[in-house]
C-alpha cells in the first residue's frame, strides 16, 4: 500500500502495511486482561521500521473485551 503523504523517516521509502495493536493501560487492567488501550502501527515495507498512532477504544469494546476474558 502507498500513499502520497506517508514515507519512512528512516529509509524514505513510500510502501507501508497497517495492522491494529492492543494493550493494557495498567495494573487493574493488566489483571483482568483487559485491553483498553488501541494504536494502529505503519510499517515500512522496506526497512521495517514501525510507528505507532494512538486511537480511541470505544466503551462499548471495552466491555466487550472484559466480557470474553
Amino acid at each position: 500500500m502507498t500513499h502520497n503523504d506517508w514515507s519512512c523517516p528512516k529509509c524514505d521509502h513510500d510502501a507501508f502495511e497497517t495492522a491494529e495493536l492492543r494493550a493494557s493501560g495498567g495494573a487493574l487492567s493488566s489483571m483482568f486482561d483487559v485491553e483498553n488501550q488501541q494504536f494502529t502501527t505503519v510499517t515500512c515495507t522496506q526497512c521495517r521500521y514501525t510507528e505507532l498512532y494512538a486511537t480511541d477504544t470505544g466503551s462499548l469494546q471495552q466491555v466487550l473485551d472484559f466480557l470474553a476474558t
